[in-house]
């Protein structure tokens, strides 16, 4: 399958990309699988949307499907059908902090 991701700004940068990433992602497609795809087709992104060592997602770093925050769900779990078909893109959000 083939599976759109969009990054912010600055993740897209660093990938040399100006669009959404279209991926092939064998079935089935969870957050896991796409973020193993996405670094390994741009190792320049390994370390920035998850830790090297135990891959957990970055604190300030969100997974959006549709209108749906993903972020803390099962990274194993089935991502819906509209990202896993392509149709819609799973989004990758920077998070912004300050005071």
């Amino acid at each position: 399958m083939t599976v759109r991701v969009a990054l912010p700004h600055h993740l897209r940068t660093l990938a040399r990309v100006d669009q959404d990433l279209s991926l092939a992602v064998a079935p089935p497609v969870t957050l896991c699988s796409v973020l193993d795809a996405v670094e390994s087709a741009y190792p320049m992104l390994r370390g920035t949307i998850r830790d090297h060592q135990s891959l957990k997602r970055r604190p300030m770093v969100r997974f959006y499907a549709g209108l749906q925050d993903v972020s803390h769900q099962d990274p194993a779990a089935p991502l819906p059908e509209d990202i896993a078909s392509g149709a819609a893109p799973l989004r990758v959000i920077a998070a912004i902090s300050g005071g």
